[in-house]
């Protein structure tokens, strides 16, 4: 049934990943996501033991190469138990290859990789964002094709996941796993408001965020302190506001954000902060202080990322799983948007660098890299599968089989914004995120500032 179901995801990013495609014909992109916890720096290394003939041939001599990869996967990250498997499994494969990783805070890693990307310095596999992110560098001439490497896994890896990985024709990332922006719940909090049940639309949010105040209970815990978590709440607000074709075609497609609905919908954002819906002291915390805040019962909600399914299913030895739901944000104006418009897509990828001495070897130990983090960040619940599972999911958490159902039911998928633009517009987008967040810009004032910053 898990088959059936990624396959039917395949299906349904066909229609959500065109826009992506079209804008990356003539060499530009589109979108991805900040799709990692907060943790500090970790390193780590690994050697190859037995050979793959479905790989490469590493047959014959004693000397190795040497192949590098950075990624996000620390260990406070919820990738970082599929990257170690993957890469013992992935370098076993490659008896010649001494592959060396290192794994970077998200944050960190952006300006490092950015940094390294300007001066020639990167190692041979990077971890990226697709669409824009990775477009970026593709624009630059720093990343090698891997149209030879991925024809090898078309039966494997289904066309429609390379969407947001290819410009002018050609396939420049390895997926892993796909992701959405997604409402949890602590249903344990909900009971003591009165409510046996997840908001089922936008009013009966409102209704029991009042109910929850008024046990005592703060509905909501966001990150201040890393902008990305304030968009996981605004893009969906937007999108549920004005549609996924609109707010694709600002991200994606280089619309205005004069839009009024636009401004709405940020107004609609800080209606619900005034209304004291948000932890006043989550505007100061990372992210991994707003989760543990969520799972010790401080909040009744918490809005991120699906890849949370891995730790929220093993918060507080499994015992924490049986109080949290999952949900999509629901619709505001139904006129506009309906449920099944999400925030997410296949965005997670691996990428390697053409400066690379060793670019065919690396791009070979890539695909089947990104295929193995696929397939153990689908059984830990840190996603759902880019590539056709090709294992038992029987033991697949109950959260990511529900999160399976909502991009089932999907009507269209926009991609996290703050890689879905170009590196030139996300900066002053996320500067106004982080204004309107703060109260220094209310809906009028975020629309100004982005035609006059963006357009």
């Amino acid at each position: 049934m898990k088959r059936v179901i990624a396959l039917a995801l395949a299906l349904v990013m066909v229609l959500s990943l065109a826009g992506c495609k079209k804008g990356t014909d003539n060499g530009g992109s589109s979108s991805s996501n900040n799709s990692s916890n907060s943790s500090s720096s970790s390193s780590s290394s690994s050697s190859s033991s037995s050979s793959s003939s479905s790989t490469t041939d590493n047959k014959g001599g004693d000397e190795k190469t040497t192949i590098t990869m950075w990624c996000i996967a620390t260990e406070s990250d919820s990738n970082h138990n599929a990257y170690v498997k993957a890469i013992e499994e992935v370098s076993a494969k490659f008896p010649n290859v001494d592959f060396q990783w290192e794994a970077i805070e998200n944050e960190t890693y952006k300006t490092k990789i950015a940094a390294a990307m300007a001066a020639n310095e990167t190692p041979d596999i990077f971890f990226t964002w697709s669409c824009a992110y990775l477009g970026d560098f593709v624009n630059q001439g720093k990343v090698y094709c891997l149209d030879d490497v991925l024809s090898k896994y078309s039966s494997e890896l289904p066309e429609s996941m390379l969407g947001n990985t290819t410009y002018g024709g050609k396939h420049y990332g390895v997926p892993t796993t796909m992701n959405i922006v997604a409402l949890f719940a602590n249903m344990d909090l909900l009971a003591q408001a009165g409510w046996n049940k997840v908001p089922e639309n936008y009013d009966e949010l409102i209704k029991c965020c009042d109910d929850l105040l008024a046990a005592g209970i703060i509905p909501f815990g966001c990150a201040g302190g890393e902008t990305w978590c304030v968009t996981e709440y605004l893009e969906p607000i937007i999108q549920k506001t004005i549609g996924s074709d609109a707010l694709n075609g600002i991200f994606v497609n280089g619309a205005t954000y004069d839009n009024a609905d636009v401004a709405k919908a940020v107004d609609t954002f800080q209606m619900m902060i005034d209304k004291g819906y948000f932890d006043p002291a989550g505007a100061s915390l990372p992210n991994d202080d707003v989760k543990q805040n969520f799972i010790d019962g401080r909040t009744a909600f918490y809005q991120n990322g699906t890849w949370n399914c891995a730790d929220f299913s093993k918060a507080n030895d499994g015992e924490f799983l049986a109080k949290v739901k999952v949900t999509e944000f629901p619709v505001i104006d139904s006129s506009k948007s309906k449920l099944g418009q999400l925030i997410g897509g296949p965005s997670d990828t691996l990428a390697v660098s053409a400066s690379s001495p060793n670019a065919a070897l690396a791009a070979e130990f890539a695909a089947e890299l990104g295929k193995a983090i696929c397939h153990y960040g689908y059984l830990d619940g840190c996603g759902l599968p880019a590539w056709t599972p090709f294992y038992d999911t029987s033991s697949i958490n109950p959260l990511t089989v529900a999160v399976s159902e909502i991009c089932k039911n999907a009507d269209s998928y926009v991609l996290f914004g703050d890689t879905a633009q170009s590196a030139v517009d996300k900066e002053p987008y996320l500067n106004a995120v982080a204004k309107v967040y703060g109260k220094e810009l209310d809906g009028a004032g975020f629309i100004a500032e982005l035609k006059s910053a963006i357009r």
